[in-house]
């Protein structure tokens, strides 16, 4: 089994495009997941004050990501 290894993105001043397809929010309320028309997958942290910002973005996907699942263990 590999080892879990974080992805890290880094850009400018302005953050690549995301043209959102699909949307999730995890089981305890503090993280959205968004697919892309870009084929990207974002993570957004979701404050208890409703705020949100940027945690990671996913890069891979050939096309478009239409659908987000949960995984179980």
């Amino acid at each position: 089994m590999r080892p879990w290894v974080p992805a890290v993105a880094v850009w400018g001043r302005a953050a690549p495009s995301h043209s959102i397809t699909a949307v999730m929010i995890t089981d305890d309320q503090q993280t959205i997941v968004t697919g892309s028309q870009e084929g990207q997958i974002c993570l957004w942290d979701l404050s208890s004050d409703l705020k949100i910002s940027s945690k990671e973005i996913l890069f891979g996907h050939t096309a478009s990501v239409t659908c987000l699942a949960k995984a179980r263990e």
